[in-house]
């Protein structure tokens, strides 16, 4: 971003919580859906704050919608968004409001629910590791949220392609095409604890290389972790309507919550038709784990322990 963006940005914080007197926590949220905004127009080619059009906004909103972001949330955005330019044909920076016909969803679109952090850790914590598919199921709820895949991503996610001292994954998304997504550090130690009940099952022929197996040893379907994880928040005490697909939009809502980059979390999820195909040169794999590490919710500090069977357990 440029200086004297940085410096008309600086003027309108001032503007929010002088002028028009709004609280603190209310100019911060303002400011905060902006600074969404500029992330997306420092990722775009030619793009600046003063030439940015309406049809460059309208693929700004799409991404939110794309990302799971709720309709409450998008009108949110694009109203802390109006009010920023409002401020510039005020200040005459401007000569025309690009906002002026953007309209925000519909607050009765429904979208699938996101799950709060506190919820997401309900969930995962509330998985009895005394059963035979506790740690299994535990290394799968915490690889879908810290790496917001797809069900279907998730059944056939191989062990070869698990990359523990490089913290990613290599993922086969829709159309067959691959991707890398990074892991968390607390997903690869419950896959670890998962291994060692792993290595005790007979594995069927093709299943080899599959990760997560069912006690015959094959693969498992969507629809049986569908069923795990209603079961799960059952166990929780979760009674809205979730799927795999919930941990998946909570993955992209946290994140874009937490500040992460919007253009990383579309990399992320493997979505490519929203502007351009572009962004896939322009993010690294250490920018990735950068925004995962620094913005998902799930990645404090533990202290990393052993018992008797080799698994990691956590204190602190």
């Amino acid at each position: 971003m440029q200086q004297i963006e940085t410096d008309i940005i600086h003027k309108y914080e001032t503007y929010l919580s002088l002028e028009k007197g709004l609280s603190e926590n209310t100019a911060e949220a303002y400011f905060d859906d902006l600074k969404k905004l500029i992330q997306f127009i420092d990722n775009e080619k030619n793009i600046t704050i003063f030439n940015i059009t309406y049809g460059q906004l309208q693929q700004f909103v799409s991404q939110l919608y794309d990302l799971g972001i709720s309709a409450r949330s998008q009108a949110r955005i694009i109203s802390g968004i109006k009010s920023f330019f409002r401020f510039l044909m005020m200040e005459k920076l401007i000569d025309n409001d690009p906002t002026e016909l953007l309209e925000g969803p519909k607050i009765g679109t429904k979208l699938p629910d996101v799950l709060t952090v506190n919820e997401i850790n309900n969930l995962i914590d509330s998985i009895d590791l005394s059963k035979a598919e506790g740690h299994r199921n535990r290394a799968m709820l915490e690889t879908l949220y810290s790496c917001g895949l797809r069900v279907s991503e998730l059944v056939t996610l191989k062990y070869s392609n698990v990359y523990f001292d490089e913290g990613f994954v290599i993922v086969r998304g829709k159309g067959d095409k691959q991707r890398l997504v990074p892991i968390s550090q607390k997903a690869l130690r419950e896959i670890h604890n998962y291994l060692i009940d792993r290595n005790k099952i007979e594995v069927k022929k093709g299943s080899e290389d599959i990760l997560f197996l069912n006690r015959r040893g094959a693969g498992l379907t969507r629809e049986m972790v569908f069923h795990i994880i209603k079961e799960q928040a059952q166990m929780a005490g979760i009674i809205k309507n979730i799927s795999p697909h919930t941990l998946r939009h909570s993955f992209a809502t946290h994140l874009l919550e937490g500040g992460a980059n919007l253009r990383a979390i579309q990399m992320m999820l493997g979505h490519e038709s929203i502007t351009t195909t572009e962004i896939y040169t322009h993010i690294d794999r250490e920018f990735l784990r950068k925004e995962i590490i620094e913005h998902h919710p799930r990645n404090r500090v533990t202290v990393r322990n052993f018992d008797t069977e080799n698994r990691y357990t956590e204190s602190g």
